[in-house]
């Protein structure tokens, strides 16, 4: 919701092409569904098709992006919305499509990296030219947290030019609930882990379901779809903790608040982060996290009283910190006081002055 009465915004959020909305068509059919045009928090949201061609499609994404959005801007601006900057987020190909829309448009742009934009994509050669090009065609640069600020530099950037606005965290949608009804309600008894994300390798749920071995008297919970899930609940068979891993598929956030609550520790296993939203949310509903030093998570957990950051990505170091944990276990209430200085409140007003420097510079 915008809490700035003197700033309005429109969203634009392209998605893929495809024609056919049957669910057997799985993710593509969720594309489909996607309507053109929807209402949140007052916010409008504008949802423009582009093509996505196989093979080829990294490469030519950021123009097709921007070449079918462009003809939506110019419509809103017909229509009486002449907007001062273009705000995009993920560097590429979203980043780099702001950035051609800017120069056909004569918009400021500002850009933010959140993770593997940065972390991953660069290391393809032209991918990597297009995010630089965009990086000087910008007016500001932004990113989630210190270690991609580093990581854009490195790209040939001017690590002074670079701002952080690490994300922030709604305490009003994850808040504490009544935890004991809501773990029986789940039939839960034991030490509840819980392990948030898609179900791809790099989330790590594979480690915390073999560390469940060594760890007799906890139920570990897994949120998230993905194309790992089937391998996930063979490997929790095999290792013999079936019994005690529950699989859930994604859940509305008022749910996954309620799991939050139900749990005793969220585990973040992952082997890239840029600012993980899971740990903020956990911590503001009063769970301790125990997380690996990848990304931003150290810039989150900065207390050993709400959590732990792993020396190593490892099944031995999973187990050795959730003992920890349990030896010494952190107030809830101490973790969710913790959390109420990272909401929006401070990040927004910085964001919001940041978009006022630009259009002030843009007039001259």
């Amino acid at each position: 919701m915008n809490e700035y009465k003197d700033v309005e915004i429109k969203v634009v959020a392209p998605v893929p092409w495809f024609p056919f909305k049957h669910k057997k068509f799985v993710k593509y059919a969720v594309y489909a569904n996607v309507p053109r045009q929807e209402e949140y928090s007052g916010i409008q949201i504008y949802h423009p098709r582009y093509p996505v061609f196989p093979k080829i499609g990294m490469n030519i994404a950021p123009l097709l992006l921007a070449g079918f959005t462009y003809q939506l801007l110019k419509k809103i601006e017909r229509k009486g919305y002449n907007f001062d900057l273009i705000d995009a987020h993920y560097f590429y190909p979203d980043g780099v499509a702001a950035a051609i829309l800017g120069n056909w448009l004569d918009k400021p742009v500002m850009i933010t990296a959140r993770g593997s934009d940065i972390n991953l994509i660069p290391k393809y050669y032209l991918p990597r030219k297009m995010i630089k090009w965009a990086a000087h065609r910008a007016k500001k640069i932004a990113a989630v947290s210190e270690s991609l600020k580093c990581e854009l530099a490195g790209l040939g950037l001017e690590k002074s030019e670079i701002e952080v606005f690490r994300n922030g965290v709604d305490l009003n949608k994850f808040r504490p609930l009544n935890r004991t009804r809501i773990r029986q309600e789940l039939n839960l008894s034991k030490f509840v882990l819980l392990s948030v994300g898609n179900l791809i390798e790099l989330k790590g749920h594979h480690l915390v379901i073999q560390a469940m071995n060594k760890l007799p008297d906890s139920v570990l919970m897994i949120v998230g779809e993905g194309e790992m899930r089937h391998k996930l609940e063979k490997l929790a068979l095999q290792s013999g903790v079936g019994d005690r891993v529950r699989f859930l598929d994604n859940v509305s956030q008022s749910e996954l608040c309620k799991l939050y609550n139900a749990a005793d520790v969220l585990v973040l296993a992952s082997s890239r982060e840029g600012m993980a939203n899971v740990l903020l949310e956990s911590l503001a509903c009063g769970t301790p996290v125990i997380a690996t030093n990848v990304g931003g998570n150290r810039e989150v957990v900065q207390d050993r009283e709400v959590g732990l950051i792993l020396k190593t990505r490892s099944v031995e170091d999973i187990v050795s910190g959730i003992r920890s944990l349990k030896s010494s276990y952190p107030s809830r209430d101490s973790v969710r006081k913790y959390a109420e200085t990272l909401s929006w409140s401070e990040i927004s007003s910085s964001i919001k002055k940041s978009f006022s420097e630009i259009c002030m510079s843009n007039e001259f």
